[in-house]
């Protein structure tokens, strides 16, 4: 059965790929002749932001997580 420290290396590793794709997900700036954005777009009524909120429960997730793999790992 694995040990904690390999449920963490996992865990560090698919939190390395996860982030990683994010930069991928940024778009290129337009290159010259064509038509130019707004410098002012106004929000989408309907975006909220997702920042401390959002970041706070996948902490609590993954400290809840490592709780229960430790508990099972005591038994």
């Amino acid at each position: 059965m694995p040990n904690f420290s390999s449920y963490l290396r996992l865990l560090a590793v698919a939190g390395l790929l996860l982030s990683a794709s994010a930069g991928f997900a940024q778009g290129t700036p337009p290159v010259g002749g064509g038509p130019q954005p707004d410098p002012t777009p106004t929000p989408d009524p309907t975006a909220v932001p997702l920042d401390g909120g959002a970041s706070l429960l996948v902490a609590a997730g993954i400290g809840f997580g490592i709780r229960k793999l430790r508990a099972r790992s005591r038994r």
